[in-house]
């Protein structure tokens, strides 16, 4: 057991190290967050099971503080709303969820974040889909195989990773990190 413990570590660690290269993005991501906030918008995140989790901590990074006591930002996740998450599956369909909720909580110049390890998943890409109409700019956090959403977004990490849980693993460092630059950059 102990040996299988060290083997995911250092896939893990291995995976970590190849993040590195993928600074430019980050920060692309981060300074995308910061000019809508600076103009006056928010942050919008999704995802299903692990990654609602993920996308509600990153909201909550946002609004409460990741590291700064400083004002709130504005940010939210569209996975914590169980009536209208029940009320439009029930209606539409489960694959609208996201994409109706982002159609009256969205405004032209806010941020979609989409987080999905396969990059598949149809609630996201559908809120995708409708984050471009309505002029919302999207960034996926997905897989190493990219997936539909990294062709629809406008900034896609494919974190080097292929087993859910190491992705679930560096979408939280890429967030967290995307927290810190825009807690910094506004607050330090």
């Amino acid at each position: 057991m102990k040996s299988y413990i060290v083997d995911q570590l250092q896939q893990l660690a291995r995976a970590a190290e190849e993040l590195c290269s993928f600074a430019p993005q980050i920060e692309q991501a981060a300074q995308m967050c910061l000019s809508a906030l600076r103009d006056g918008h928010k942050i919008i995140f999704c995802g299903n099971g692990g990654s609602a989790a993920q996308s509600q901590h990153l909201a909550a990074e946002l609004v409460g503080r990741y590291k700064l006591n400083r004002p709130a930002l504005p940010a939210l996740s569209l996975t914590v709303d169980t009536s209208n998450i029940t009320a439009i599956a029930n209606d539409y369909s489960f694959e609208q969820i996201f994409a109706r909720q982002l159609e009256g909580v969205g405004c032209a110049g806010d941020v979609l974040i989409g987080l999905s390890t396969s990059g598949n998943s149809r609630n996201v890409t559908l809120a995708m889909q409708q984050a471009k109409k309505m002029r919302v700019r999207t960034i996926a956090l997905v897989g190493a195989k990219g997936g539909e959403m990294a062709t629809l977004a406008d900034l896609a990490l494919a974190v080097p990773a292929d087993t859910s849980a190491h992705i679930q693993e560096l979408h939280i460092a890429t967030g967290h990190l995307i927290c810190d630059i825009i807690e910094s950059s506004l607050y330090a």
